[in-house]
């Protein structure tokens, strides 16, 4: 576990009981200023989708997805790892209108997930899509909806810091905004993550923009999935956590891909075999409204606002014998 970061003197601000009382808190807040933010309407949504439907997120293109049979249907199953192409299906199916969305609540299991404070074989999200125009497909509204998402974690913060005085945490409102190629530009001999830190540090809430396409080093900034993101209008939303000392990724989200673009990303990433999915055909023959949406981690944010140093510390998941005596021997209390 050598990713595992260990604060010195850490004591953590909320106690046990205080920290569920808290957690309620931020759910029950952050959806409704985000549902009013963005227009969004709650809807229920799966845990698994059909093995073969073209539904489930395949991450960065390695993570193996956790499968079960149906005997009684004769189907295999897949537990999602995220909703991003059900959702965008959905807002088809549900007849939303230009302008509105849906929000849910995502779980899912990442097996392949490397374990450290920020990181879980648990998963859970707000997942959200709205419909918009093809005239809005611009970075210009990825960058409102971001800034509208950061704004609803900070009133959410506001309303808990009110509840418990004693939480030491200050946010930055304004989001900075930048490219992955601007990245590189700026520091080439550092590795993604490395950048990242640097330019989070600095302005302390940051929005990378357009994920997924090699720079001109021929390097991707991180791997995305060819098939739900524009890779020139997506980003994730990062804050400075102090206590780490690293950038925390809240959210990742993007304008979604046209047919056209939807093309090039599968050629350029050699899945051109997805095409006879039944999501992907629907897609390509324009059956699908423009959306945008994105995921919003909720125990990342939880941990976030509340100052805690590792995400076992709001949520109940598995972590070995090794994390759990290094965390019990520097004042982490681990669910």
């Amino acid at each position: 576990m050598s990713r595992l970061r260990l604060p010195r003197n850490y004591t953590p601000v909320l106690n046990l009981y205080e920290t569920q009382e808290a957690i309620a808190l931020i759910k029950g807040t952050f959806t409704d200023f985000l549902s009013k933010a963005l227009n969004l309407k709650r809807v229920s949504a799966p845990l698994f989708v059909l093995e073969g439907s073209g539904l489930n997120d395949d991450l960065s293109g390695v993570e193996r997805p956790v499968s079960f049979d149906i005997p009684a249907s004769h189907v295999q199953a897949q537990v999602v790892h995220s909703l991003a192409k059900w959702k965008r299906q959905a807002l088809k199916q549900y007849g939303f209108p230009v302008g509105e969305g849906l929000y849910t609540d995502m779980n899912a299991i990442r097996r392949d997930e490397e374990l450290d404070n920020l990181h879980s074989i648990y998963v859970d999200q707000w997942d959200w899509e709205k419909v918009i125009t093809p005239e809005e497909r611009s970075l210009q509204t990825l960058k409102d909806a971001m800034q509208n998402i950061v704004t609803a974690i900070i009133c959410t913060y506001d309303l808990l810091k009110w509840k418990y005085p004693k939480l030491p945490q200050k946010f930055k409102h304004d989001v900075r905004f930048v490219t992955t190629q601007e990245l590189e530009d700026r520091w080439p001999e550092l590795s993604p993550k490395e950048r990242e830190d640097r330019i989070v540090r600095e302005y302390r809430t940051c929005g990378i923009l357009q994920i997924g396409g090699a720079l001109k080093s021929g390097r991707r900034h991180d791997g995305r999935a060819p098939d739900y993101d524009d890779w020139e209008m997506n980003g994730d939303i990062l804050f400075w956590d102090e206590l780490l000392g690293c950038a925390m990724e809240i959210s990742s989200m993007g304008v979604r891909v046209s047919p056209e673009s939807l093309e090039r990303q599968l050629r350029l990433s050699g899945c051109e075999e997805r095409r006879h999915f039944p999501f992907h055909k629907a897609l390509l023959a324009g059956e699908l409204p423009p959306a945008m949406g994105g995921g919003i981690g909720q125990s990342r944010m939880c941990m976030l606002l509340m100052g805690k140093a590792h995400i076992g510390e709001v949520q109940s998941s598995y972590w070995d014998e090794d994390t759990r005596e290094k965390c019990e021997a520097a004042g982490i209390p681990l669910l």
